[in-house]
């Protein structure tokens, strides 16, 4: 990264003073609103009770050494924590601290290459990347080092960035876009072209109220130039952007107001400009894989996936919720202490892969992971943190995937076909859309309703929302529900699409009455 030392340096020296914002927001003389537009940069909210708070731990795109891991174990035990929190974008959560306790934390990461800065707030958010980058037979190209050299990029001067909101970009290696690249503010998807690789550009994206698929590009860029388009959006952003009205501030409303031909044609120019007068090139460092060849296995397991690496595998984990407890993190870097040459990818899914396994050691990581990892669709659904610790939101979206899960487990009396022939379910505990619940096959958004008179927990249900090139779609609202009445009603959806023995996709597509006649029923 640009001189390193000198940013931690700066890093360092902004700790006494961001514990003092802290102090005055627990003694009351800075309001809950001040201090979060203070808290987010340094990547730290207050949470709901205005007394306690989290920390979010910022790995460029998800790429985690297993020393930081160990890094992460140690914050977690010294604080007397449950365990960690793995995020849709890559990051690691730490929750229930106090004031030293996150200053402390803070500071000890910095030390260890761990940063917390412009992990909220308004400022360019860690990077996304296929987790599978670099190992995936189906890619074009391996794309993690030029997610790693974007967020370096932003790193190099985090703290100098004064935007109207904060700003996403992302890289995916390949058509499945396990990093979301056509909904971001900004997505680079690989591709091959007369064996050459290049990258398909995205602009004006995002999720949330009035979100937007992102707009693509006519032409594909040469990867090297990618640092012209991401600093071009940058200060368009900056002088297009609303600092007015933070609720239409992001990228996507400047596609709304200039229209779409005239905000990419204004986008090509700031790229333009910046090409005449900068040095962009991309600076790259080596991702190393290995080489050597292992013997292949013969198990067979939805979370084993065989690398292009000949002999090698990566192995998924995911704790329900993404919430994995402090017992089985340290299970798992026993493991991954007695590994050759293994190596960790966080996922946009709240999980975790680890990479770079010989056949023995992916066999042993199976079986040991299985006690703390969902192993069917249901159970690798996505929740956000949600209430009670979410200052934003309405409603518990843990709880709530927690009884989904239940509920299918109770009434499937052992057998798994339905837990598998539903789809991941993405949970987002307010409009906010931390869990992508407009992207998913099924998405469910927090509120709070009026039924029979009475205010009662309720979500909204999306269907049919994917996030795969060409196929990108927001999910359809069917209307809002009672919360407690929403397993029962997704456990007679799941029942037909069991019965259908087809996938999710293919029978809303073929039954999409059937469902609507399901849902129906339970609306309020």
């Amino acid at each position: 990264m640009h001189n390193l030392e000198k940013t931690k340096e700066i890093f360092l020296s902004e700790i006494p003073n961001f514990k003092k914002q802290c102090l005055k927001l627990l003694s009351g003389d800075l309001t809950k609103m001040d201090y979060k537009g203070i808290s987010g940069g340094y990547g730290v909210y207050a949470q709901r009770d205005q007394k306690s708070f989290m920390i979010r731990l910022r790995f460029s795109s998800g790429i985690v050494t297993i020393s930081q891991l160990h890094k992460v174990y140690e914050f977690a035990k010294q604080y007397n924590l449950d365990g960690i929190h793995f995020t849709t974008r890559q990051a690691v959560q730490l929750h229930d601290l106090d004031v030293d306790g996150i200053c402390n934390i803070m500071e000890e990461a910095i030390k260890n290459n761990i940063f917390t800065r412009g992990g909220g707030g308004n400022f360019p958010r860690n990077v996304g990347l296929s987790p599978l980058s670099g190992v995936d037979p189906e890619e074009a190209f391996d794309v993690a080092p030029y997610a790693v050299a974007t967020d370096n990029h932003f790193m190099s001067k985090i703290t100098t960035y004064h935007l109207p909101r904060k700003l996403k970009v992302s890289y995916s290696s390949c058509e499945m876009d396990a990093a979301h690249t056509t909904v971001q503010d900004l997505g680079f998807l690989a591709v091959i072209k007369d064996n050459k690789p290049y990258f398909k550009v995205f602009v004006g994206g995002g999720l949330g109220k009035n979100p937007n698929v992102g707009l693509e590009l006519d032409e594909l860029i040469e990867p090297k130039d990618v640092l012209y388009y991401v600093e071009g959006l940058t200060k368009l952003f900056m002088d297009e952007g609303d600092y007015s009205n933070k609720h239409k501030a992001r990228v996507r409303y400047m596609v709304y107001k200039l229209g779409e031909e005239e905000f990419i044609k204004k986008f090509k120019d700031y790229v333009s400009k910046e090409k005449e007068n900068n040095n962009l090139k991309i600076q790259l460092e080596d991702i190393e894989y290995p080489t050597d060849g292992g013997v292949e296995t013969n198990v067979k397991d939805c979370r084993l996936f065989p690398q292009k690496q000949k002999g090698y595998y990566s192995v998924y984990i995911h704790p329900i919720g993404g919430q994995l407890k402090l017992d089985d993190l340290n299970k798992l870097l026993n493991i991954l202490d007695s590994c050759k040459h293994a190596s960790i990818r966080l996922a946009m899914t709240e999980g975790i892969f680890i990479i770079n396994l010989d056949a023995k050691e992916a066999e042993n990581l199976l079986q040991i992971s299985k006690a703390f990892s969902g192993c069917t669709s249901i159970e690798k659904s996505i929740s956000c943190i949600g209430v009670p610790r979410c200052q934003m939101g309405i409603q518990n979206s843990q709880k709530m995937l927690h009884e989904i899960i239940d509920y299918f487990k109770e009434n499937s009396k052992g057998d798994n076909t339905i837990l598998n022939a539903m789809p991941r379910i993405y949970i987002s505990g307010c409009m906010n859309s931390c869990g992508v619940h407009q992207i998913g096959a099924i998405g469910l958004t927090g509120k709070k309703k009026k039924a029979d008179g009475q205010m009662c927990d309720a979500f909204e249900l999306f269907v049919d929302g994917d996030f795969e090139y060409k196929k990108t779609r927001l999910g359809k609202s069917l209307g809002d529900f009672k919360a407690n009445e929403i397993p029962k009603m997704l456990f007679e959806i799941g029942e037909k699409v069991a019965n259908s023995e087809m996938d999710f996709y293919t029978y809303y597509a073929a039954n999409e009455k059937e469902i609507e006649k399901i849902t129906s029923k339970y609306n309020i």
